[in-house]
């Protein structure tokens, strides 16, 4: 049995976006969000099936505006993947997403208008069983909440999610989701962990505005990883300023370092030292671009010398250790056969489509 840091998941009551089930034991669920214009259909649907091909369970799309509205019944139709309307102020906009037919709506009910076009919108989606997440965000919280704390912080983000909820049970609505999210990691899993020892609704993690690629991918693996380890968390983004698929491919990092999803290939890498028998770091970069495609969940250990490589590569489907003149490639654990640096890449590429192709045909796809 392996150790596990992760806690058991809390458990939730689970919610549905399309044919994606949130919460209630369901898998986490990695989703991002499109930057095109959503009124360029052409470039919003192209980005979504990225998204998809990335593995995406789930895509949330803008809208800002009556044109916006008016491009989703379009988009819907050539996209397969859930998609959620991303909702500000404006209750008119959510009505059109759903008339438009989308499978969940991420607004915040206490910033859409009174009572009565909060219970239209409402009424509307419980109709269709689509979903509403709850959206806090440390950088727009009500202006009562401010003043009452002074600033930003988790006491502000929980109380702030509970009087959103509060509008939505009053009206005997409960497929809710909620978010509380910050670009101060120890404010947001403070929220969390506050939020979630007080009701039992699904939570879409997120540290808001995290960063580059590189600083983003940091603070979200911390930020996340912190919460995912505590059993919180239903579903994920990973925001990055990078392009979306990054988010989903960071996500899936992310939830198979802790052991939480198995999506693609996991690659075991040395850091490369002087000991290293071939340029480590460049087969690695390579090996992670053109296995990118993989989506069947299989370890590949790339070592560049025999003090860790046997140990690793015996754990692993696909071993590659580092000698001289001649590298060992390894299958199951076992020594397979002697490999020359000039075509190493490619038969390790080989190798793994195979052992992929073999996995699908098993699952009988």
């Amino acid at each position: 049995m392996h150790d596990s840091i992760v806690m058991p998941r809390k458990n939730t009551r689970q919610v549905q976006v399309g044919n994606v089930k949130v919460g209630g034991g369901a898998p986490i669920a990695v989703q991002s969000m499109t930057n095109t214009l959503t009124t360029d259909i052409d470039a919003t649907v192209a980005q979504i099936h990225r998204l998809e091909q990335a593995g995406a369970d789930i895509v949330r799309v803008s809208v800002p505006d009556p044109e916006s509205a008016a491009a989703m019944p379009e988009i819907l139709a050539q996209t397969n993947v859930p998609i959620i309307a991303d909702i500000h102020f404006s209750y008119k906009m959510a009505l059109a997403s759903l008339e438009a037919g989308v499978h969940g709506l991420r607004l915040n009910p206490g910033n859409i208008g009174g009572r009565d076009r909060v219970e239209r919108v409402v009424k509307a989606a419980a109709e269709r069983g689509v979903s509403i997440r709850i959206g806090v965000n440390a950088g727009s919280l009500e202006k009562e909440l401010n003043e009452k704390y002074g600033e930003p912080c988790s006491d502000a983000m929980v109380e702030s999610a509970i009087n959103h909820i509060r509008i939505l049970e009053d009206m005997n609505f409960h497929d809710i989701k909620v978010s509380l999210k910050a670009s101060n990691i120890p404010m947001t899993v403070a929220a969390y962990r506050k939020l979630a020892s007080m009701v039992d609704y699904p939570l879409h993690l997120g540290i808001t505005e995290s960063g580059s690629r590189f600083g983003g991918t940091v603070k979200s693996s911390i930020g996340l990883g912190l919460l995912l380890a505590d059993g919180i968390g239903d579903t994920i983004r990973v925001s990055l300023a990078a392009e979306p698929e990054e988010e989903i491919r960071v996500g899936f990092e992310i939830l198979k370092s802790l052991g939480l999803r198995h999506r693609g290939v996991n690659l075991i890498a040395c850091p490369s030292c002087a000991r290293q028998k071939f340029n480590v770091i460049k087969v690695v970069a390579e090996l992670e671009e053109r296995l990118a495609h993989i989506h069947e969940n299989l370890d590949v250990a790339v070592i560049g010398c025999v003090v860790n490589g046997p140990g690793e590569a015996k754990e692993a489907d696909v071993g590659l250790t580092g000698g001289y003149p001649v590298h060992m490639l390894y299958r199951d654990g076992e020594k397979s056969e002697k490999i020359k640096s000039t075509n190493m890449v490619d038969q390790l590429v080989e190798e793994v489509e195979k052992r992929a192709a073999a996995i699908r045909q098993q699952q009988g796809e």
